[in-house]
């Protein structure tokens, strides 16, 4: 893995947790105090990456288990190699919108692929990169309905309660054993979630 001098900084958690809300007013609070930094996402944050997230996503495709594992990591290969690991090289900061962890709630825990075979691959599409800080935001599966009923729904937001399940349960042991992980109660206020977020970040320059 290349050497790096920025932070690395992922949101994470289940769909409709707010993750993306987050990452905009994170995003804000880095531009106010002058930070230098990319905000991107996976799968996508390049334009090979971005067409694999249309096929990913797209619900008129029934994707085999293992072929999507593959998808991802490849998505996330590029996604490493051609934005995130530059940008930390260059001292810039990264703010991205899941990572390697979403892998493992996902298609780990929710599909039952293993979880050593998973860690193995993204250990090379990563190039054992990790990130500095992973915000894991915590919502029942039970509200997933509730939030923003107005757009439609992707392939993985169309599966079932039992899946959900499974995602959010996964994303809470992973998030409990990982070094550089920290679980937030989603359900709260929105600025209280800011605030929290903010406090976890601000600690990373001290």
């Amino acid at each position: 893995m290349l050497s790096r001098r920025g932070r690395f900084i992922v949101l994470e958690g289940p769909d409709k947790s707010g993750k993306s809300t987050q990452a905009r007013l994170l995003a804000r609070h880095l531009r106010r105090q002058g930070r230098r930094f990319i905000h991107t996402r996976e799968p996508g944050g390049t334009t090979l990456a971005e067409s694999v997230r249309r096929v990913l996503l797209d619900p008129q495709h029934q994707v085999d288990p293992l072929a999507e594992l593959f998808l991802y990591e490849a998505s996330r290969a590029q996604h490493t190699r051609e934005k995130i690991l530059p940008a930390l090289k260059s001292g810039s900061w990264v703010l991205c919108e899941r990572y390697s962890l979403a892998t493992l709630a996902y298609q780990g825990h929710a599909r039952g692929l293993s979880l050593p075979m998973i860690r193995t691959l993204d250990r090379i599409a990563t190039g054992g990169l990790r990130p500095d800080l992973t915000i894991v935001l915590d919502i029942p599966e039970s509200e997933f309905a509730s939030r923003d009923r107005a757009r439609k729904l992707d392939r993985l937001e169309r599966e079932s309660l039992a899946f959900r399940r499974r995602v959010r349960e996964g994303y809470r042991r992973l998030a409990r054993r990982r070094r550089g992980c920290v679980l937030i109660n989603g359900r709260r206020p929105l600025a209280e979630v800011h605030e929290e977020i903010v406090r976890r970040v601000d600690d990373l320059r001290r």
